[in-house]
């Protein structure tokens, strides 16, 4: 825009409106200013003002004339059709945007050059040091996993905060910003901080050194109460009802309220925090805390939902609060659950009870961590059947707020990937050691400080198989149903894999399912120099996830080979066909074991509380009323559908097989 000095006609009249100036010809203004449009304000420093022309709608359809009413501006430049009245202290060196309200507000004010949370350091895990992670203002939850857990690659680390550092220097201004179509109400003091664009502040009581990332796609909500202090807060997030933050990154699409505090910690996509408390937490895409005295302590998490009074410790009172634990993805912790750190707790595991020993059930996913007689007893694979463990892998995606076009994080929401299934293979491999090492008569195993019934042994071997089985046969269909095949050969060509990419161990950076070489390949090329740039580094995350499903198959080839003891060369037909039956059956097996568990939630027992003041008849009327038939349900129907769909899709695989021109009974 362009500027000009006040005339001493518009100085007189603004004086007469009670407006003050330590410097009238410091203040400058546009072509098209309007004196009414300032009343009762007095300005120092260098001061630019926009056109100030419209009426500015308020929340109850109160219009007001955009200008600055009843204030002390310092050194800022204000943009086109803001509404600024009643600043009780002042603004002071800030760039504020068009269309922005501020109203009602005790502070803003930036002193000093401010790199706005970005350099940062938060201490996850450790809370004593160690795993700190260097905040930016496009940090994802792939760099922050690699930060946290791979200090042991001194050069990397090394690096990558020097690459942050050079960041967050660019980020270095003496001025803070609030950016356009912003607003900011009844709130308390700002100081030091960066607000982006669409902004919704009101009635928040400290906002200090930080960064607010918001955009027209994805706004951000500061709400009433709410103190954050050294923070960067990512796009679509909301931060309300008397929220305390210190030392925090909340990622995209996050809530947190109700009064939540977290100190030290991490926040990546779609967390959710009410009531608790975190301290030094490393929080995952899709943690989730909804309940008063659960404490979340130095632990990783991901796809977790933690139940009311859950708590982890980190102490043991010898050299402090240096103890860790690591929930891998999808795991669930019930109500008055605890865990001893250290411990490590494998995928999708329902955490039951109090646990005083340090467990290491990693491979052991889809099991259950029960108490019992002062005991941590493990059932393996047992939550592979259980309707809740399917419903959130459906639910998840469905749940994903980000709407940001550039989203951060990558997720790969599987259920039955490289990731979990090579699990199963090491936790079929670790049952069936433990029947021979203790033998075939023993009615307890000891396994990483957890007890294993032999039934649940037993059990825990039959359900991998399943699922292995699942998985491989979902992988060998996806790879040859849409092509056209006359022979073995043309089967056998297709089910080579591509390249030697995603052979080997695969790994969960935190949402992103990934081979292990590939993620090394990254640190190596942070090392070597060819890896130069923050965004680099996130490009090549990127590119690994939006490969996943042309390299899933590298890997799966190889366990079809040992799967199957034979070369794909050596696969026939017949192989194949006995492959889709076993597929076939396991996926029945598994949806009538789905089919079964949902059930439980339509028996007499679940309509306890129901149909008060009637009899058996009126309380099966109204128990249909809230929760629905069992047969109409959608998970139900769902789950039958499935059945059909992929009996179908099997048959017809089979029926293609044998049509093969080298095919013979």
């Amino acid at each position: 825009m362009k500027y000009r000095n006040l005339t001493n006609e518009e100085i007189d009249i603004l004086e007469k409106q009670m407006c003050t100036c330590d410097e009238w010809s410091t203040v400058f203004v546009t072509n098209d200013f309007l004196t009414r449009t300032i009343i009762n304000s007095h300005f120092s420093g260098v001061i630019k003002i926009g056109a100030q022309t419209k009426k500015i709608k308020l929340f109850g359809g109160i219009k007001k004339q955009a200008g600055i009413y009843n204030s002390t501006i310092h050194n800022c430049g204000i943009g086109n059709n803001c509404y600024i009245n009643y600043i009780k202290n002042y603004v002071s060196n800030y760039n504020i945007g068009d269309n922005v309200i501020i109203n009602n507000v005790q502070l803003i004010a930036n002193e000093g050059e401010n790199k706005f949370g970005n350099g940062e350091k938060i201490a996850v895990l450790d809370e004593s040091g160690g795993r700190e992670i260097m905040m930016y203002d496009q940090l994802s939850a792939q760099l922050a996993y690699i930060v946290t857990l791979y200090r042991h690659r001194i050069n990397v680390i090394s690096i990558i905060e020097k690459l942050i550092n050079e960041y967050s220097e660019k980020k270095k201004n003496n001025r803070g910003t609030i950016g356009n179509n912003t607003s900011i109400t009844n709130t308390g003091e700002i100081k030091n901080t960066y607000i982006g664009e669409h902004v919704k502040i009101e009635g928040a009581r400290l906002i200090e050194n930080g960064s607010i990332i918001s955009n027209n796609f994805a706004p951000v909500r500061i709400g009433n109460n709410v103190i954050l202090k050294n923070f960067i807060i990512q796009s679509g997030s909301s931060i309300s009802e008397g929220v305390i933050l210190s030392k925090c990154y909340v990622g995209q699409g996050c809530e947190l309220g109700k009064n939540y505090s977290a100190d030290n910690s991490v926040f990546f996509a779609n967390c959710q925090g009410f009531h608790g408390e975190a301290c030094s937490i490393f929080a995952g895409p899709f943690t989730v805390t909804h309940h008063k005295s659960t404490l979340l302590i130095a632990g990783m998490y991901s796809f977790l939902n933690a139940g009311s009074g859950s708590n982890q410790s980190n102490h043991m009172y010898k050299l402090g609060p240096i103890h860790q634990g690591i929930v891998e993805r999808g795991s669930k912790t019930t109500s008055d659950s605890y865990l001893l750190w250290p411990a490590k707790i494998g995928p999708f595991t329902l955490v039951m009870g109090r646990h005083y020993k340090n467990s290491d059930t990693s491979d052991m996913p889809f099991s259950y961590l029960i108490e019992g007689n002062d005991k941590s007893w493990l059932v393996p694979a047992i939550n592979l059947r259980s309707v809740g463990t399917i419903r959130d892998a459906m639910k998840w995606p469905r749940r994903d707020k980000r709407v940001d076009p550039n989203k951060l994080d990558r997720i790969n929401f599987n259920l039955l990937s490289p990731y979990t299934i090579q699990k199963m293979v090491n936790a079929i491999e670790n049952l069936e050691r433990l029947k021979r090492v203790s033998g075939e008569t023993s009615n307890e195993f000891i396994y990483n400080n957890t007890s294993i019934t032999a039934s649940s042994l037993k059990k825990g071997i039959e359900l991998y198989t399943i699922g292995i089985d699942k998985f491989l046969g979902n992988s060998v269909i996806t790879r040859i149903k849409d092509i056209n095949f006359k022979n073995i050969n043309e089967l056998r060509t297709q089910l080579q894999p591509s390249s030697e990419i995603g052979k080997g161990e695969w790994v969960d950076i935190s949402g992103l399912i990934a081979p292990k070489n590939e993620i090394a390949k990254i640190l190596c090329g942070i090392e070597d120099g060819s890896v130069k740039q923050l965004k680099q580094i996130e490009d090549r995350i990127k590119e690994i996830h939006q490969a996943y499903y042309s390299i899933e198959w590298n890997w799966s080839a190889g366990l079809l080979e040992k799967w199957l003891n034979k070369k794909i060369e050596e696969i026939t037909l017949k192989d194949l066909i006995r492959l889709v039956h076993r597929w076939k059956k396991c996926v029945v097996d598994l949806d009538q074991m789905l089919y079964n568990d949902a059930k439980k939630e339509f028996q007499l027992s679940s309509m306890i509380g129901f149909g008060a003041d009637g009899d058996a008849e009126i309380q099966m009327a109204d128990f249909e009323m809230v929760r629905g038939k069992f047969e109409t349900n959608n998970f139900v129907m769902e789950i039958k559908s499935h059945i059909q769909r992929k009996s179908e899709l099997g048959d017809d695989i089979i029926k293609r097989i044998k049509n093969c021109e080298d095919y013979s009974d």
